[in-house]
């Protein structure tokens, strides 16, 4: 777990990331070692309140402070859902980090058990059919205010496959600490 301290600097360090890049100057990330362990994050960035960015890694395979500043990069320019960040749009996005834990495999004997092993606003969820694979963070079903059955039907179609494919394909679950800053303070959800 991290302090709100440590949330803070994280957010700065995305936000240091986006800057720099605009700029075409070099990040001091030698102000972030502390955040050396591997560690699976997703940056998300909002612009008015609305998604403009999202993007980040499951697993573990860098330290922190190096996927911090890929997946902020990432989600400001190269979210292929979104136009890419404009430098004039820069000091109204609001950035979000969620840092995750590794995912795990539920296990099931029949789909309906997914209802009893998945909590909303809790557990994030992967799928992988086959080529197709999709994510969402544990905070998306409690923003839409979707029931278990509904974030599974949500969690197919942005995989790309039919509404049902949860009671065929085996689901993942993680958990995820987030700091997002709200009205130009940041804060632990």
């Amino acid at each position: 777990m991290f302090t709100l301290e440590q949330g803070k600097k994280l957010i700065e360090l995305a936000r240091h990331a986006i800057e720099t890049y605009f700029e075409h100057k070099t990040l001091a990330l030698e102000l972030y070692k502390e955040f050396s362990e591997k560690q699976g994050v997703f940056v998300t960035l909002k612009l008015k309140g609305k998604l403009k960015g999202c993007i980040g890694f499951t697993e573990p395979t860098m330290e922190l402070y190096k996927a911090v500043v890929r997946a902020a990069r990432a989600a400001a320019f190269e979210d292929t859902r979104f136009k890419p960040l404009k430098k004039e749009e820069f000091n109204e996005i609001e950035i979000e980090i969620s840092i995750l834990t590794k995912p795990e495999l539920i296990r099931v004997l029949r789909p309906e058990e997914y209802f009893k092993k998945i909590v909303v606003g809790r557990d994030g969820l992967i799928i992988k059919a086959g080529v197709y694979s999709g994510l969402l963070l544990p905070q998306v079903p409690v923003e839409y205010n979707w029931d278990v059955e509904k974030y599974l039907m949500q969690l197919c179609m942005k995989a790309g496959v039919p509404m049902d494919a949860w009671r065929n394909y085996p689901i993942h679950k993680f958990q995820a600490q987030i700091f997002a800053e709200e009205n130009g303070k940041v804060v632990m959800k």
